[in-house]
């Protein structure tokens, strides 16, 4: 398939990066000089007046008019068919230098739901209004990522039905991932910290804080007399999206919480849903109670520095996080990051196994809310625990494992644990799969609370930007590994896994199904790997990336993991987001709830298949 990625072009009218101020973390990157005329792109054709190539040296797309951005976004889904919205982020281009340019930019990046590259455009617009229309309605998964960009950067979604904070409370005081705002515990824009390197007389910030001046507030808000949160809006919300739901008979609805404190909300996650008797006529989840701004953490760490906080993402994929922020890095790196074969093999192999132990993980646990109080778990989590044996053995770790560096890998499969794996692949995991297979599969109470249970059709799993299992059950066979290949994937014989009832049992079953698919691919990786190097050149404690923009992904075990970093040549990265997959699956999770019954609910939930590491980042 063609890739109608736009390539870079001069604008005049695009607006430059602010000037650089010598090593600050606001530094944006440098304004470019005028690149050499190209050919238009099918958006710069379409929309002459109101689209421009960005210019900028070292990225890709293009500049589109806040006032147009609905109708290009129109074009975009059904004209040039890229129905899937990837990823929606921001990015604050910040100088405090006198008469420097600033600017939000909010960054889309869309594909075909048949395969193919992304084409990617966005918005520029002025930090102290910084307003860009709403896409919720041409693409529903838009949704909780306007609600992230405007609770971390303020950039208001008009249009937005539900244009609340998601992971702060309503009482945060600013919109923290702005290059200008500072936590109560600042020290230093950006590490290694001058008093632990070269300095080494080591101190903690919290220490030299006095007590009571370590949260900041907004302007009239007394903690101690506060009596509401946004729980009013909340419930209004609940009230509006519950008129759209209708019975014969005229009943009063009740509001109820399911969590946070909740033993089947997989952690520290809260449902309000709206009842009608035991039907679900409303729901709204409600996360953040872990969020820790990982984002804005790994845009103070070196580049390096990242790679262990990947692995508390989704603390049950570690390897697969670490693959995703190296394909990213590694594309701004270019050539010279490009890890050896045996590095490549041993990638695969890493990420293949995390795939099983996170599915074996999956499945255990989904029987739990089913009622199966951990029988069946455990048997899954006897499997899971021979996988992580190997972690162990390789990176030193079983679960936060830190163990793939841009260029490769930080160490050598040890002596043994290939023969290991291979007897693993070839022989204990195929018959305990089967097993799984033959005593859940058919089993009665499996079959009748999960078939019919929480449909989702494929046009709406698409337009939710839902990805991974909860995807391809609903019958759209998109796996980034095939559609949009990275690493030596496109070497390997395996099937996209899908099924097409898009009901909680055919998201068990597509689990099932991958789970033999990683077998084959596992089987031709070790059948396959060369020895040689497993790093290109020396494993750098510090590195510098050159200036641009890259978006790396990879299929993990929840779906598409994805990495938007912007570089501006320095040693810390000036933008790190992650598209988590835990996260925007939990935007189609009302669609699957609405009609159902309260036990339901649980059961659609863990289908779903979420880490709340992942969702609160």
């Amino acid at each position: 398939m063609t890739d109608q990625t736009p390539k870079p072009d001069s604008s005049a009218t695009t607006p430059a990066a602010p000037t650089p101020k010598p090593e600050s973390s606001a530094t944006a990157p440098a304004a470019p000089p005028q690149a050499a005329p190209v050919e238009k792109s099918e958006l710069e054709k379409k929309f002459p007046d109101a689209v421009k190539r960005d210019a900028r040296p070292g990225y890709e797309g293009d500049v589109v008019s806040a006032d147009k951005l609905r109708d290009v976004a129109m074009y975009v889904r059904d004209d040039l068919d890229y129905d899937f919205l990837s990823s929606l982020t921001a990015v604050d281009y910040f100088s405090d230098l006198p008469n420097a340019a600033s600017h939000m930019e909010v960054v889309y990046h869309l594909y075909k739901s048949t395969g193919g590259g992304s084409l990617v455009f966005r918005v520029q617009v002025p930090r102290d209004n910084a307003v860009v229309p709403s896409l919720i309605d041409i693409y529903p998964g838009a949704d909780f990522q306007e609600r992230e960009a405007w609770d971390l950067y303020g950039i208001r979604f008009d249009g937005h039905p539900d244009l609340r904070r998601i992971l702060m409370w309503e009482g945060f005081a600013g919109h923290p991932m702005r290059k200008d705002w500072k936590e109560a515990y600042f020290e230093e824009e950006l590490k290694p910290y001058k008093n632990r390197w070269p300095e080494g007389q080591v101190y903690r910030i919290e220490d030299r804080n006095p007590y009571g001046k370590n949260n900041k507030y907004p302007q009239g808000l007394n903690p101690e007399t506060v009596t509401e949160t946004a729980d009013p809006l909340l419930y209004e919300n609940l009230e509006k999206a519950a008129r759209e739901y209708s019975e014969d008979i005229d009943t009063e609805q009740v509001v109820v919480n399911l969590g946070p404190q909740h033993p089947s909300t997989h952690g520290v996650f809260r449902m309000a849903v709206r009842l009608d008797g035991e039907t679900i006529v409303a729901l709204k989840p409600v996360m953040g109670y872990l969020h820790r701004n990982h984002e804005k953490i790994g845009e103070r760490n070196t580049w390096i520095m990242n790679m262990p906080f990947t692995d508390r993402l989704d603390y049950l994929s570690s390897m697969s996080n670490n693959f995703g922020y190296a394909i990213a890095v590694e594309k701004l790196m270019g050539p010279k990051a490009a890890p050896p074969e045996r590095a490549e093999y041993i990638r695969v192999i890493m990420a293949e196994l995390t795939r099983l132990s996170n599915h074996l993980w999956a499945i255990g646990f989904l029987l739990n809310d089913l009622g199966a109080f951990f029988t069946p778990a455990l048997y899954a989590i006897t499997e899971r625990e021979l996988i992580l044996d190997i972690f162990e053995a390789t990176t030193g770790s079983r679960m936060m494992c830190n163990y793939f560096r841009f260029g490769g890998v930080a160490r050598d499969l040890p002596a043994g644990v290939l023969e290991k794996i291979k007897d693993l692949v070839h022989e204990r995991l195929p018959r305990k799969i089967d097993e799984l297979d033959l005593y859940l599969t058919e089993n009665e109470l499996v079959r009748s609370r999960g078939e019919g249970v929480g449909v989702i059709t494929p046009e709406q799993a698409i337009a939710y930007s839902a990805a991974g299992p909860v995807l391809r059950a609903s019958g759209v066979p998109y796996d980034v590994r095939r559609a949009d290949p990275y690493s030596i994937y496109d070497r390997f014989d395996f099937d996209v896994a899908v099924r097409y009832h898009g009901d909680v049992y055919d998201r068990y079953m597509i689990r099932i199904d991958e789970l033999r698919q990683s077998l084959r691919i596992l089987q031709q990786a070790i059948k396959g790997i060369p020895g040689g190097e497993i790093m290109t050149g020396k494993n750098p404690y510090q590195i510098r990336v050159p200036a641009g923009e890259a978006y790396g992904r990879v299929e993990g075990p929840k779906g598409e993991l994805g990495y938007y970093i912007v570089s501006n040549g320095k040693a810390n990265p000036y933008r790190y987001h992650v598209r988590a997959p835990s996260f925007i699956n939990l935007t189609v999770l009302e669609k699957m709830c609405v009609g159902q019954k309260v036990a339901d609910v649980v059961v659609n939930l863990g289908s779903i298949d979420i880490v709340l590491g992942e969702v609160d980042r």
